[in-house]
């Protein structure tokens, strides 16, 4: 059986990581391509490298934390960064192997999605702000998500909705979400 499984993980059709402390311990070839890496390269490396930055690193690890706490599971969809450089959007799904201390083990698979979401160029707080619209967060919510003011996150939204042609914050949110407008 154990056989079995091994061949499943190598061979699934989704990016599979099991991690660590958010240390890579083993990925399968879906996702070591997708991020542009060899298998072997990634074994032992932190999750951070795969952030477009160490603050998107450590934010979207305290969501997570809190949200795995007793349940053990974990999904969004984020923006995340190959070897390149290049950005992507990413939908993430996470399942702890220890409910009490998440990150301690824990599963994860992968799966590109940015053939169904545009990625305009944006600054680190337009990502927060455009991942967080994408999850149907207000913007309120963000700002005391983000630490700031409601009306900095206005500000972002403005740059978002003029950077996506959107003509109001539907339109925006269907770019952001990649449904047709």
């Amino acid at each position: 059986m154990e056989e079995l499984a091994a061949v499943a993980f190598e061979h699934a059709p989704i990016g599979l990581v099991y991690s660590e402390d958010r240390t890579i311990r083993k990925c399968n070839p879906r996702f070591a391509a997708m991020f542009e890496y060899d298998t072997g390269a990634l074994t032992g490396v932190s999750l951070s490298v795969l952030y477009p930055s160490s603050e998107e690193f450590l934010r979207i690890g305290k969501i997570g934390v809190s949200k795995m706490l007793g349940g053990g599971t974990y999904q969004d969809e984020r923006i995340m960064r190959r070897k390149s450089g290049t950005l992507f959007w990413c939908r993430v799904r996470g399942q702890s192997l220890d409910p009490d201390h998440p990150f301690a083990k824990a599963v994860w698979s992968f799966a590109d999605i940015s053939e169904d979401r545009p990625l305009a160029d944006m600054s680190v707080r337009e990502r927060q702000v455009a991942t967080m619209l994408a999850e149907g967060l207000t913007s309120k919510e963000i700002a005391r998500a983000l630490d700031i003011s409601h009306r900095t996150v206005e500000v972002h939204r403005a740059r978002l909705m003029k950077k996506f042609n959107a003509r109001n914050s539907l339109e925006l949110i269907a770019h952001i979400a990649g449904v047709p407008v």
